[in-house]
């Protein structure tokens, strides 16, 4: 199965598509949570309940959009090349590998996008859903929430950095440094910022 599919990204040149689609979402999904719970963390009163529903609520909402919007570019994309080629060799190549590929990618391409952000976000809010179940965390639920999406937005800088060949720790901190500024520009336009 797992070579038939390696066959298939290779076929369909999809390996750098999925990379990129779990990078772009999975950032999407890190930076989204970041920006709830920093969002929650400047107000007074927060009733955690209502935070987690809210993370769970956008956590799903990333994975559906990237699942959906994923599925449907990439079926069209992939379409379109098929009949190119089949124009260009002027014969019907539904039957081949590549045929094949063409209907298949979509759907692994959709997976991963959907769920990246989707696992990301998940893991993020873990310290939150703990506090749900009286599981005892180091830190506030919060704060240990937002050091799980600034560890999340470091580790996708590393794995940026591992594929571009440069120095992972140089990858990590510029993603982090990004999640930073974002989480600075929330507390400073609060109102109780």
């Amino acid at each position: 199965m797992f070579e038939k599919l390696s066959l298939l990204f290779k076929i369909g040149r999809a390996n750098g598509i999925a990379r990129r689609y779990f990078i772009v979402n999975g950032f999407d999904g890190a930076l989204t949570m970041l920006g709830l719970i920093m969002g929650f963390y400047v107000s007074e009163h927060v009733n955690m309940p209502v935070v987690v529903n809210a993370c769970l609520g956008a956590a799903i909402a990333l994975g559906m959009s990237g699942l959906t919007s994923a599925y449907i570019s990439e079926a069209a994309e992939k379409k379109k090349e098929l009949r190119q080629l089949e124009e260009a060799m002027v014969k019907d190549l539904s039957d081949s590998a590549y045929g094949q590929a063409t209907r298949l990618l979509p759907f692994v391409i959709a997976l991963i996008n959907g769920l990246a952000p989707l696992i990301i976000s998940l893991i993020i809010i873990l310290p939150l859903w703990a506090t749900s179940f009286a599981l005892l965390i180091p830190l506030a639920p919060l704060e240990t929430a937002l050091l799980m999406a600034l560890a999340m937005m470091f580790l996708l800088g590393v794995f940026l950095g591992r594929i571009s060949n440069t120095f992972w720790l140089w990858a990590g901190l510029r993603t982090l440094l990004i999640a930073a500024a974002t989480a600075g520009l929330i507390f400073l336009l609060s109102p109780h910022g």
